[in-house]
């Protein structure tokens, strides 16, 4: 079995369902470049039965993208997919939308699960079975290249889809996905599916690949996706930022770091160039308006900063102790060291360089009084330079106190003196106004 993993991108077609997402087919096909250059195998450009701009979009990524340019003919480039249902109407326009890339797929479904077939398609078994083995063979009439996917899989009877998928390989798939399109199963279980299809599908043969496809409903899409790599698949459908339906989707960072990182544990690779991670991620945040979570992993905001005094310390004392990767392997410029109520003397010194340019040892960790803040008492730097301020992003008192109108207003009419300090440092603590409303 090959230790490579095809990375299946779907940003363009799941990932845009995400309520809101919406792109153009000018910002899909800038999306689609940078998929592309990072060395995704394959990317899924839309779903061209769903309207002619979805189409339109799909053609121009299958034409510039998915060829090569004018004298770089050796050059690699992306398989292009287009997503149809099953019947002949959607297996046409995915036809037309992906039939000038040099690599062209179509990836058609149906689904399988018991109440799919039952409350949405009011389908027999029999008739499902008929209408893949059907459809699958039309597919292939025009295009060497098919994926098969039964919808709703992780719910499904695994003898029905081993019956099922049996048939779209005697049709002439040749990948087939293995969704969990609901969120629902356990890495366990997924694991065991997965198994359970390669050892019993009829037909199975080395040039088949098997595909996983995980939604987050229960914040298990990389978890799943992993286990369904370790039994077995080598194709995994991800996107960028885990966006998608719902919860989202298997997001491509985790699953593609996750490999790389614990290369030994996995023992496979991808063809990602990882260093793009954080470009591509800031790239589809700005075209579909979903802001990427402070803690996301790989690519969060927070990912590579440390405010805790104890990680700090461990930070700069060997970056290992606190990182299992380096910043710039996913294209992060450098780790941060955030100052904030939780940082140690050990984090201050570097952030003030940082900030001033100068800095001494002594100073920085000279003995620091207490100060009274509110009805609270900290210990805090008499010096303190930074605050946190939005996503944990070091900002400086005096541009805190210029942005405020009220401040500069104050700031223009005359100071009284102020009373002494109480101690040095430290400003006095304000006798209550007793007779203040209490509302």
């Amino acid at each position: 079995m090959s230790n490579y993993v095809k990375i299946f991108d779907t940003t363009l077609r799941d990932g845009e369902q995400s309520p809101g997402a919406t792109m153009t087919s000018a910002e899909k096909l800038e999306v689609a470049r940078s998929l592309a250059r990072m060395g995704v195998d394959i990317i899924e450009a839309g779903f061209p039965a769903a309207s002619p701009d979805d189409l339109e979009a799909v053609r121009r990524i299958a034409v510039e993208v998915g060829r090569p340019a004018v004298g770089e003919e050796d050059a690699r480039v992306p398989v292009i997919a287009g997503l149809a249902r099953a019947n002949k109407s959607d297996i046409d326009k995915a036809w037309e939308g992906v039939k000038d890339a040099l690599h062209p797929r179509i990836h058609t479904f149906l689904a399988t699960s018991a109440i799919h077939m039952k409350h949405k398609l009011k389908m027999d078994p029999e008739d499902v079975v008929a209408r893949v083995s059907e459809m699958v063979a039309y597919a292939k009439l025009k295009c060497d290249d098919i994926e098969f996917s039964p919808e709703d899989a992780g719910r499904s009877d695994p003898e029905f889809l081993y019956v099922v998928l049996g048939e779209a390989i005697k049709s002439g798939a040749t990948t087939l996905n293995i969704p969990d399109t609901v969120g629902y199963t356990t890495p366990e279980e997924y694991y065991a599916l997965i198994k359970g299809i390669i050892e019993n599908t009829p037909g199975m043969h080395d040039g088949i690949t098997i595909s996983v496809h995980c939604h987050d409903d229960l914040g298990l899409a990389t978890a799943n996706a992993l286990a369904g790599i370790r039994a077995g698949a080598r194709q995994a459908e991800v996107t960028v930022n885990g966006i998608g339906e719902r919860a989202g989707n298997t997001s491509m960072e985790e699953v593609v770091m996750s490999l790389k990182t614990r290369r030994p544990v996995y023992g496979l690779e991808t063809g990602i160039d990882t260093t793009q991670f954080a470009r591509v991620s800031k790239l589809v945040s700005n075209y579909t308006g979903i802001v990427v979570q402070p803690n996301k992993a790989i690519v969060g905001a927070n990912a590579f900063a440390h405010e805790a005094g104890i990680h700090q310390d461990g930070m700069l004392k060997n970056r290992n102790t606190y990182e299992i990767m380096t910043p710039d392997s996913v294209g992060v410029p450098k780790t941060k060291i955030v100052l904030g109520r939780h940082s140690g003397r050990h984090g201050r010194p570097r952030r003030r360089r940082i900030l001033r340019g100068s800095s001494t040892e002594s100073s920085a960790t000279a003995p620091v009084a207490p100060c009274r803040t509110g009805t609270r008492s900290a210990s805090r730097p008499i010096a303190a330079l930074t605050v946190l301020h939005g996503s944990a992003r070091p900002v400086s008192f005096p541009s805190l106190l210029a942005s405020s109108a009220p401040a500069r207003a104050a700031a223009a009419r005359p100071r009284r003196a102020a009373p002494p300090a109480s101690r040095a440092g430290c400003r006095p603590t304000r006798a209550r106004n007793r007779g203040r409303a209490s509302n």
